[in-house]
């Protein structure tokens, strides 16, 4: 499918104007065409050219995909550099920005897509895993895939390095795909345990995929710090389709809960 390109800069309470850029999805002669919507979530670099190549491929299956700039209070929309200097700007920025910062940037980027005419009002979440999980706790989320979902097990985002995400995992509605490499050392075994764990108690609709071989970071499609699988990254793209094909382009209804009876049969 063709896609479009634009991008919206929206006021803050937080400071500045956020930019969000927006890849939507075309079919010629189909000017009302409507099409769900998907948050992509940048990693610590702000839409660097790999968040947006991964955006491009989100909109070209048919969503509108917008990737908001994350760093708006104390830097423009312009991405941060896969080197020294920009990871540790980067580090800084994420403990700087307050989780009330995080918070509005998440309803303000749910409030674009529902905005539009073009969207059918069915709004998942995916990519920068700790901001797109925090995110599927608004009951307008239908569905979120996080992947590397950075300090969720040590509740260290945002100024004071002391969030609530995994504490309010109970308040998500939508299904949660989660997404690590048991190479992260972002995220250790015992991290990932905890993550698991909670989710499973609190009765959260979840996946949980752990690839052997696969680092953090692993989908980022460029070379600086040697960790791009391609093979592995087009996989967990398959499972972005499937979970999004059958969340955001079917109307389920709502989700009945308890347990389902397998039968015990090969």
């Amino acid at each position: 499918m063709l896609i479009t390109e634009t991008h919206k800069d929206v006021p803050t309470k937080a400071g500045g104007d956020m930019r969000i850029f927006i890849f939507h999805p075309t079919v010629p002669n189909y000017p009302q065409a409507k099409f769900p919507g998907v948050v992509v979530f940048s990693e610590i670099y702000q839409v660097t050219g790999p968040v947006a190549r991964f955006a491009r491929q989100i909109a070209s299956q048919g969503y509108i995909a917008v990737a908001p700039s994350s760093y708006h209070e104390f830097v423009g929309p312009e991405a941060l550099a896969y080197d020294g200097p920009g990871t540790d700007k980067g580090n800084e920025l994420k403990i700087t920005k307050t989780i009330e910062g995080y918070n509005e940037d998440a309803k303000l980027s749910i409030d674009t897509l529902l905005d539009m005419p073009t969207c059918n009002g069915r709004v998942g979440m995916c990519l920068g895993g700790h901001l797109a999980y925090r995110c599927a706790l608004d009951p307008r989320v239908v569905s979120a895939i996080c992947y590397f979902a950075t300090d969720i097990h040590s509740a260290t985002l945002g100024k004071g390095k002391s969030d609530d995400s995994l504490a309010r995992c109970k308040e998500i509605k939508g299904e949660l795909v989660m997404i690590f490499g048991k190479m992260d050392n972002h995220v250790p075994a015992e991290g990932r345990d905890r993550i698991r764990k909670t989710l499973h108690d609190a009765g959260v609709n979840f996946s949980f995929f752990e690839a052997a071989w696969a680092q953090h970071a692993f989908i980022r499609d460029e070379q600086s710090k040697g960790r791009y699988d391609a093979a592995l990254s087009g996989i967990c793209f398959e499972m972005l389709k499937e979970l999004f094909n059958r969340t955001l382009r079917s109307d389920l209804g709502p989700r009945t809960g308890g347990d389902l009876e397998i039968e015990d049969v090969c």
